[in-house]
C-alpha cells in the first residue's frame, strides 16, 4: 500500500511581522544558481517595491519573470554605480521603496552595491539587508579540514590579483596567514592560479576548491597542494565559477629553511613568476633575505 501526503502548506503571516519602511533600500540577496535558494523574504520584499535596480537587468529577468515579478528595473553596474545611484535615490527621497540585486548572491560582496549603500547612507536613507544566497558562506560551510587548523577563521579577498605584483603580495601573506583563505577565480585562470598557490604551500596545507555551487555540475574537493596539478590534468571541466578555500599556516619555528628547501622554492616557482617576485615569496616563506633569494634565483634559471 502506498501512502500519500498532501503538499505542505505554509503560513507567511510571519512575513508581515516586521515593517517594510518607505524611502527604504533593500539589498536583497539572490541565488548563485539554484533558484530554489530564493527565500521567501526576498520573494515578499521585490514583489513589494515600488522598483528593483540590478547590476544586469537582461541577467536578472529570467528570475524575476520566473517568480512573476514585475516591476519598474533600473541597471546599476560597476560602470555607473555613481550615476545610477543619485537616480535611484531621488526614487527613495520620494517615499518609495526600492531593492537592489546583483547578477548572484548577496550585493556588494565582490559585487556591486558598496557605493549604493553608502550613498544612500549619507542621504539619510535606511539601507537593510535581505540575507540569503552567499557563495562564501556556502564554501566556508563545506570547508572542514580548511577551516580547523584557524578555529573557523576566515579571510577573503575576492577575487585573486592578476597583476604579478598583486599576486606576489597575496602569495606572501597566503604562505604566512594565521587564518584560512577565501578568494573567487574565473574559469580562464583557475589552472594558473591553483599552480602558484600549490608551489608556495607545502602538504600541512589543505586546499578546498568548489566549482559551480548549488549548480547542475556542482564540484567540491580538498586536496593538498601536491595533488593539485594532478587535479587539474585529470578533472573533467575547468569551467564555471570557482571559489577556494585555503586552510591556515602552521605555527613555524622561526628557523630558517635548509639550502635544499630553498633551491627547491625556487625552482618551482621559475615557470609562474619573474625573478624578483620569487625572490619576495622565498624570502617571506623561507625566512632568508630578499637579497639572498634574489641571488639564488637568478643561479637557478
Amino acid at each position: 500500500m502506498v501512502m500519500t501526503t498532501a503538499p505542505n502548506t505554509w503560513s507567511t503571516d510571519f512575513l508581515n511581522q516586521q515593517d517594510f519602511p518607505t524611502s527604504t533600500l533593500y539589498m536583497v540577496a539572490t541565488p548563485i544558481g539554484n533558484l530554489g535558494d530564493i527565500t521567501l523574504r526576498a520573494l515578499h520584499v521585490l514583489n513589494l517595491v515600488d522598483g528593483i535596480a540590478c547590476e544586469d537587468t537582461r541577467h536578472s529577468a529570467p528570475l524575476l519573470n520566473h517568480f512573476g515579478i514585475h516591476k519598474k528595473r533600473l541597471a546599476l553596474h560597476a560602470h555607473n554605480e555613481a550615476a545610477a545611484s543619485a537616480t535611484l535615490i531621488q526614487h527613495l527621497t520620494q517615499g518609495e521603496r526600492w531593492a537592489y540585486i546583483s547578477d548572484a548572491g548577496t550585493p556588494g560582496v565582490s559585487d556591486p552595491g558598496a557605493r549604493l549603500a553608502s550613498a544612500a547612507s549619507q542621504a539619510g536613507l535606511r539601507v537593510l539587508p535581505i540575507p540569503g544566497a552567499s557563495a562564501v558562506s556556502c564554501a566556508v560551510s563545506v570547508g572542514g579540514s580548511a577551516l580547523l587548523p584557524s578555529d573557523g577563521q576566515f579571510q577573503f579577498l575576492g577575487f585573486w590579483p592578476h597583476k604579478l605584483r598583486e599576486q606576489e603580495e597575496s602569495l606572501r601573506h597566503l604562505a604566512l596567514s594565521s587564518k584560512a583563505t577565501v578568494f573567487f577565480e574565473s574559469p580562464h585562470q583557475i589552472a594558473a592560479t591553483l599552480l602558484k598557490v600549490a608551489a608556495c604551500l607545502d602538504d600541512s596545507r589543505i586546499v578546498m576548491v568548489g566549482r559551480e555551487l548549488t549548480k547542475k555540475f556542482e564540484q567540491i574537493v580538498h586536496l593538498k597542494p601536491s595533488q593539485l596539478a594532478h587535479w587539474l590534468s585529470t578533472t573533467e571541466s575547468l569551467k564555471g565559477e570557482f571559489i577556494v578555500v585555503i586552510s591556515a599556516c602552521k605555527q613555524n619555528s622561526g628557523a630558517l629553511a635548509n639550502q635544499e628547501e630553498i633551491q627547491r622554492w625556487v625552482s618551482i616557482l621559475m615557470p609562474l613568476l619573474g625573478s624578483k617576485e620569487i625572490a619576495n615569496v622565498v624570502a617571506a616563506i623561507t625566512g632568508i633575505s630578499k637579497k639572498e633569494a634574489y641571488q639564488l634565483t637568478l643561479e637557478g634559471k
